[in-house]
């Protein structure tokens, strides 16, 4: 999957507040908020989200800043915090680290870093499990003062190597 990743529009955020996830990871997305306010919050530039293209077909989103913050955690400025997903019916797949990677590095040549931070849910072991293949690591771990749910903060200073796909057999 090579991806391309373009500012958010409408029509991109439209179709991510339909996805629906299966349980646990159904507290993600946006199908439950009010619809007008979530395509405001997708679409409005400060958030920093793009979505992600495999050729024309929506695959993903990455956001780059106060999105990628859960409340509870310690924050500063020598991150630049990221979010993102996989649209649900490609979870589960073996896409998720390729899709981080590539979406790091995109990352890094608009907002010039390459120090990024990621906070993750507990129970969410499949996305610990691939920033930990891409060489993050923990530097925090907290409780969410309203449910009670456990976060933990990963960060990187340097970005892998991407793995590029073998050219094709003559």
């Amino acid at each position: 999957m090579q991806l391309a990743f373009q500012p958010m529009t409408r029509a991109a955020a439209e179709s991510m507040t339909d996805w629906v996830y299966s349980a646990p990871y159904n507290i993600y997305g946006y199908h439950t908020r009010n619809r007008a306010e979530a395509l405001t919050y997708l679409t409005a530039p400060i958030n920093r989200f793009f979505a992600a293209f495999d050729g024309n077909e929506l695959v993903g989103f990455r956001s780059f800043g106060a999105d990628g913050r859960v409340a509870g955690g310690d924050y500063d400025g020598r991150y630049l915090d990221t979010g993102g997903g996989l649209r649900p019916d490609l979870t589960g797949r073996g896409l998720g680290q390729s899709a981080i990677a590539q979406g790091l590095h995109f990352g890094a040549s608009v907002f010039r870093t390459t120090r990024f931070r990621v906070t993750i849910a507990g129970f969410n072991l499949r996305a610990q499990t691939v920033c930990r293949r891409l060489g993050f690591h923990v530097t925090q771990q907290f409780i969410r003062p309203h449910d009670r749910a456990e976060f933990l903060v990963f960060s990187i200073d340097e970005l892998p190597e991407l793995q590029r796909p073998s050219p094709p057999s003559p």
